[in-house]
């Protein structure tokens, strides 16, 4: 019995990745405003899948099927779109990558080390047990929310954190979110840190003098489990729509969900694409509890981050067209100093973070999103977290450096979880700092 168990299992682990077999990803580095509109084009033309969006000043890696990669090639060399090789075989990456998450488990069990969702890229069940641990062990200063159950019945919960439990009403409310895009791993670490510097580490106490918070570190749960156990690179919610169109493609994508220019989006009508935006605005159960939570602190709320990846950004509304807010300089302001916040606290291997409306900086519109959405319903300071990736500089490129993981993956080495981390509570910090001096001097 115990064989066949581990001939099952071994199976299972097997066929995970199978469906990305003869898959291939390319680094594409767009020239031209012209090379990036065609790039864009590619997404519903030869269904390309872009882990890492391309810009103008730095590559990109698409995800291309085996019966588009010949067409694909011959559109970028026909438009001389410079690109080369990111990985051969997606799905042997994927088993490494596997590979290095429970390398990093074994670590902390050969330590006898407790390991923290901010350490690794734990499982949904880990993450919220870490979440139940730090509500139970500071009462005083955390409450931990179920605000409802997902489309597969998950709950949906994130932690307020306060000194005086939500009370003092001079007190400011800062917002933090992660994983509403599912296969973003990174940012739930992110989060979590958050929470460890703010309840079990608490070094600055102006942080909770000062302001209330919530964080809500995975706000797709169905996406996220199921990015682990079936498919990597799955994206959107897990909903169905009750139609036969629905149930072959199922789910949305909770960033284009709010109400705020809903549908207007390339393919946000095509149930298929990865930037479906739903049957309705807030027809997922995900983005009404992000939207609750908004409304319900919006007298007190100065600034809310929602954390992606990846990209090294940090941007700001209006994401649908491109124009600037009325608070355009204070946006640009705090998010300068949040990026030179983690720019002193990175490692050399990541880029500087750009700040900037969000159009601009990314090169496409993103209508329905969440920054948008709470800066339009008057939350003052609301910005996208683009997390670092490793994309080397053609100097830097080996092209026989095939196990090379940071070069060649499409997740960061889980060892750099936790630094990713640090730097991000540093830029959350001081622009929980810097929003409030903005906001009290108007």
């Amino acid at each position: 019995m115990r064989e066949w168990i581990l001939v099952s299992l071994c199976a299972v682990a097997f066929a995970k990745h199978e469906i990305y077999s003869g898959w291939k990803s390319y680094y594409v580095a767009p020239a031209s405003q012209e090379q990036l509109v065609i790039l864009g084009s590619l997404e519903s033309k030869l269904d390309v899948d872009y882990f890492v969006r391309p810009r103008l000043d730095r590559e990109g890696v698409a995800l291309v099927k085996p019966q588009y990669q010949e067409e694909f090639l011959n559109v970028l060399d026909n438009e001389e779109i410079s690109h080369r090789v990111h990985n051969e075989d997606i799905k042997s990456q994927l088993d490494i990558e596997d590979e290095l998450i429970e390398a990093r488990h074994a670590e902390f069990r050969a330590r006898s080390t407790p390991e923290k969702p901010y350490d690794n890229y734990l499982r949904l069940d880990a993450i919220y047990n870490y979440m139940d641990e730090v509500a139970a062990n500071y009462p005083n200063v955390v409450k931990q929310v179920t605000a409802g159950r997902s489309f597969e019945g998950r709950p949906i919960k994130y932690l307020k954190i306060s000194s005086t439990n939500f009370e003092d009403t001079s007190k400011s409310v800062i917002f933090v979110d992660a994983t509403i895009h599912a296969r973003e791993w990174i940012t739930t670490p992110a989060a979590a840190y958050a929470i460890h510097k703010l309840v079990e580490n608490r070094t600055d106490p102006e942080l909770l003098d000062n302001f209330d918070w919530i964080i809500m570190p995975v706000v797709n749960p169905d996406g996220y489990e199921f990015s682990h156990t079936n498919d990597r690179f799955w994206r959107k919610t897990r909903s169905l729509d009750h139609n036969l169109i629905s149930f072959l493609c199922r789910g949305v994508d909770g960033n284009r969900n709010y109400d705020i220019h809903w549908g207007t989006g390339e393919d946000s009508d095509q149930n298929c694409a990865e930037t479906y935006a739903g049957s309705k605005p807030f027809s997922e159960m995900e983005t009404r509890v992000v939207r609750d939570v908004i409304k319900e602190n919006l007298s007190r709320m100065i600034l809310y981050i929602t954390l992606h990846s990846f990209g090294s950004m940090i941007l700001y509304p209006w994401g649908h067209d491109g124009s600037l807010s009325n608070n355009a300089l204070g946006l640009h302001l705090v998010g300068i100093a949040m990026a030179d916040a983690i720019y002193a606290k990175t490692l050399p291997i990541f880029p500087r973070y750009r700040v900037g409306n969000s159009l601009h900086v990314i090169g496409y519109s993103s209508p329905g999103n969440s920054a948008d959405y709470a800066h339009s319903i008057g939350v003052p300071l609301t910005y996208v977290y683009e997390l670092p990736t490793i994309l080397p500089d053609d100097d830097d490129y080996d092209e026989d450096n095939e196990t090379d993981d940071h070069l060649n993956g499409f997740h960061l080495d889980p060892k750099y979880a936790r630094p990713i981390a640090e730097e991000t509570w540093e830029g959350i910090s001081v622009g929980a700092k810097r929003a409030r001096g903005i906001v009290r001097s108007k």
